[in-house]
């Protein structure tokens, strides 16, 4: 997933010599907290939050060049980076939100802690057999039957629980990513797990295919 999948495209910009008072009712009246600053082209020369306009027109600034951040002192990141990058960004900076830009700094879109969050709560509720089809699609020439059987083999190595393939089948299909996530006691545990899976498939296929 890219940057671009989950990035705010319906947002404000602002020049760097528009009024503060235009701009504090521009950000009112679009309910944004923050807005890049950008020159005739779009392109990214600064960022600005309600907080500074309000602290400009406390000290009688006049327009937005006083009162926004310069280019190189703002955390942004490119459209194609791979989303995690951003999420890592975003939490590290501890940051509302950022902008977006293409190869030529031009401004395409801000990404928002809200979308990264509302992102993660999709992905939470993706069901586990979805995850499974897609390791079934990678691994070629296993079948779904293997892997079944894999997982249920792994899964008594880990818990000490008998479940037979069938089981655990069920069991996947009606739990989701973030069940499962809780259920094996983190992400690192849960991938880990489906490591195992798939080196125990494709080691069974091998030992098999040499009989």
């Amino acid at each position: 997933m890219k940057v671009k999948e989950i990035m705010d495209k319906d947002f404000i910009d602002v020049s760097p010599d528009l009024g503060l008072e235009e701009v504090s009712i521009k950000m009112e009246n679009f309910r944004k907290f923050t807005t890049p600053v950008v020159d005739s082209d779009k392109r990214l020369v600064g960022w600005i939050t309600s907080l500074d306009v309000t602290r400009g027109l406390r000290e009688n600034k006049k327009t937005v060049a006083d009162i926004m951040h310069p280019k190189d002192a703002i955390v942004h990141v490119n459209e194609n980076d791979p989303a995690r990058l951003a999420v890592l960004e975003t939490s590290h900076h501890k940051l509302v939100s950022i902008p977006v830009l293409t190869d030529d700094d031009v401004v395409v879109g801000v990404l928002r802690s809200f979308d990264i969050v509302e992102t993660l709560s999709q992905l939470y509720d993706i069901k586990v057999t979805k995850i499974f089809e897609a390791m079934e699609e990678e691994l070629k020439g296993v079948t779904w039957d293997e892997l079944m059987e894999a997982a249920a083999i792994i899964t008594r190595r880990r818990t000490g629980k008998r479940i037979k393939p069938q089981e655990y089948e069920q069991n996947i299909k009606e739990a989701t990513f973030g069940e499962a996530i809780w259920a094996t006691g983190g992400l690192e545990k849960f991938f880990v797990g489906l490591i195992a899976i798939g080196e125990l498939v494709i080691a069974r296929k091998v030992a098999r295919a040499r009989k």
